[in-house]
């Protein structure tokens, strides 16, 4: 039986890295996270450019480790439309480096109640993901996912804004989602399927 690659995951996330292992079970490899990863400093421009840099970034660890070069990165943020689309690319910078989670919905929620009644609390998830395989060849796909913000936090699961982000449809926040059910509507399920379908065009699985 032929062993499946590995792909390493510029993540220390655990969450974010169960995810991609769902997202990617049917796939021809397996994924991993490289204990040396050291991430880079994100920029402002894009989550494209930002899951492109943490990307070549492990990639040139993983080399200098000796290891098959081959990873997967992610950037994701929330957009919130009242907020002007904040905090965006800037999503795990927002409140400051050394902040919780809780006290970033925290400030989030504050935030927003603090807009004028009526204005809507529309937000959307944005997920880019970018592959480069032991050869240097690349591949980048991005996904989102429409909703809203809460007006409190609400369920136990997922990480990062999942218990403020409302999905309409399920009626739900993504915290109260199960694993199976956020994985089959995320911005990061999204930006997978069209990573795979790309990869399947290029040769790539």
């Amino acid at each position: 039986m032929k062993t499946r690659p590995t792909v390493y995951v510029a993540t220390s996330n655990e969450g974010k890295l169960r995810e991609m292992e769902a997202l990617f079970v049917a796939a021809p490899f397996v994924l991993a996270t490289f204990p040396g990863y050291v991430s880079p400093a994100e920029g402002d421009a894009s989550y494209t450019d930002n899951a492109a840099l943490k990307a070549h970034a492990l990639h040139a660890q993983l080399r200098a480790a000796g290891l098959p070069a081959n990873v997967l990165a992610d950037d994701s943020g929330l957009e919130v439309e009242a907020l002007g689309g904040r905090p965006g690319v800037l999503t795990a910078e927002y409140g400051g480096n050394d902040v919780s989670w809780s006290e970033r919905r925290r400030r989030l929620l504050a935030e927003v109640a603090a807009v004028p009644a009526g204005e809507a609390r529309r937000a959307r998830f944005v997920c880019a993901l970018h592959l480069i395989d032991d050869g240097g060849r690349e591949l980048s796909a991005q996904g989102a996912v429409e909703g809203e913000i809460a007006s409190e936090e609400r369920g136990e699961r997922g990480f990062s804004f999942d218990p403020v982000f409302f999905y309409p449809p399920l009626g739900r926040t993504f915290a109260e989602l199960t694993p199976q059910e956020k994985n089959g509507v995320s911005h990061r399920a999204v930006a997978a399927a069209s990573l795979r379908s790309m990869m399947r065009g290029d040769g790539l699985e």
